[in-house]
């Protein structure tokens, strides 16, 4: 017995023989051969094996946050080809310990014939109506530089970074490995997410895995997906005492293989561990590119700008990569602001400015924006439209720069060097910018 076929949502008809629809499961296929070849690294003519696992997992129904329908398709209609498409995958994301939920973007590509039509800004305006029916507060993408800031997005948080070590800095071991690397089981995850919660101390902004979340990234992805990684518990050799985690891909990256997930548990010396996690992704490394016939080279600590690791081996790991960047949208910044309103008073209270009372304007030429506070609690976020009163500025950014210093990827210092249309008013200001949205790292790795 068959079923019958399901009937695609069309959004809407875009003229010249093409439709806008959202995706089902019956597109698994047909979405995985166009997103491998439009993806491939290596040219249309080498599809991309990983970027087609990870389509069919993303169209399986069994990633915790993205349905079978999350991908918009812009599609012909005479023979049903997939010209186009993107999808959006919901996280939720932490700043400073406050929740809020994010849209990725992801996925976007376009037949080279398709392109130049405006077809991605169509799917865009799709599906950032899709985060906000969700209660997403912001968007976030990662990819071709610069492109995204046409859609509204802004650099706004580190992406990636790290520090490489060679084999004649490797750290020698003296007696027997003090620590092992054993693969995480679903057993595994209450100690994972405490981990992590304390690891995520360090950073401004965070992404959340509840225990759905660990239970997917630990068994749900299929074994060639291209975001899959490899996560292990660390135990102390002796009395197999768990005493943090480590994850990596799957696969090698370059002529190495690298970790971007590293973290110990309370009262764990970095000291200690960080020389045998080194030794692991060396000789893992080695293992994995022998296999390809492949020259190992490098050991990677692939953690972001700033990591306790960096600091237990600098001398070990010599060559500096420094971080690309998260492209940010947040089509409410009055709405987001009052959102982490609890972490800029803490903030404030912790402050040469507690108890501050007063106004801080921001122009942003085109829009503007009001914080009004009163004894160190900000009672008042009013979004200025357009054309901006320059009387109420207390500071200036022009377009979308303010949001470099909302997450903390650079200092108002930073700013002011970059951009000469940047101004602030009086040390006042100044005090109250560097207090409220102080340069922080941040690394959020989400499951896609």
């Amino acid at each position: 017995m068959t079923t019958a076929k399901e009937k695609p949502i069309v959004i809407r008809d875009l003229g010249d023989g093409l439709i806008l629809r959202r995706s089902s499961q019956e597109d698994t296929e047909a979405l995985a051969t166009f997103n491998a070849t439009v993806h491939s690294d290596e040219g249309p003519e080498h599809p991309d094996d990983k970027v087609a696992a990870w389509t069919r997992d993303l169209l399986s129904g069994l990633h915790p946050t993205h349905r079978p329908d999350d991908f918009t398709i812009v599609e012909e209609i005479d023979t049903g080809k997939i010209v186009s498409a993107m999808n959006l995958i919901s996280q939720t994301w932490t700043f400073e310990g406050i929740p809020f939920n994010v849209g990725r973007p992801e996925l976007i590509g376009t037949l080279p014939e398709y392109r130049k039509r405006g077809l991605i800004r169509l799917q865009f305006e799709e599906v950032h109506k899709w985060s906000a029916q969700r209660g997403e507060l912001v968007q976030a993408i990662t990819g071709i530089p610069y492109y995204y800031r046409q859609f509204g997005y802004e650099i706004g948080l580190d992406l990636g970074g790290g520090r490489a070590g060679f084999e004649p800095q490797l750290p020698k071991l003296a007696e027997n490995e003090p620590f092992f690397f054993r693969h995480a089981v679903e057993a595994d995850i209450p100690f994972l997410i405490e981990t992590a919660a304390h690891g995520a101390k360090r950073s401004t902004v965070n992404c959340l895995y509840d225990e759905i979340m660990w239970r997917y990234v630990l068994c749900g992805q299929s074994e060639k997906n291209d975001n899959r990684r490899k996560f292990l518990i660390i135990e102390r050799a002796g009395n197999d005492e768990p005493v943090g985690y480590l994850a990596h891909p799957w696969y090698p990256w370059r002529n190495g293989l690298i970790t971007n997930e590293f973290e110990l548990k309370p009262g764990v010396s970095w000291l200690e561990v960080t020389p045998s996690a080194a030794r692991y992704l060396w000789q893992t490394g080695g293992e994995m590119l022998a296999r390809q016939n492949r020259p190992r080279t490098a050991y990677t600590f692939w953690l972001g700008r700033e990591h306790p690791a960096y600091e237990a081996m600098r001398d070990a790991l010599p060559r500096i990569q420094p971080p690309e960047a998260w492209y940010v949208r947040i089509p409410n910044l009055a709405a987001f602001i009052q959102h982490i309103r609890p972490a800029l008073e803490q903030r404030l209270a912790e402050s040469i400015a507690v108890g501050y009372s007063g106004e801080l304007g921001l122009d942003f030429y085109r829009t503007g924006l009001q914080m009004i506070f009163e004894n160190g609690i900000l009672i008042d976020t009013i979004t200025i439209d357009k054309p901006s009163p320059r009387e109420f500025a207390s500071a200036r950014f022009p377009d979308l720069t303010f949001l470099h210093l909302v997450f903390g990827h650079l200092s108002l210092e930073d700013l002011l060097h970059v951009y000469p249309d940047c101004w602030f008013e009086n040390d006042t200001t100044r005090c109250l910018l560097n207090i409220l949205f102080p340069k922080r790292p941040s690394n959020p790795i989400g499951v896609t």
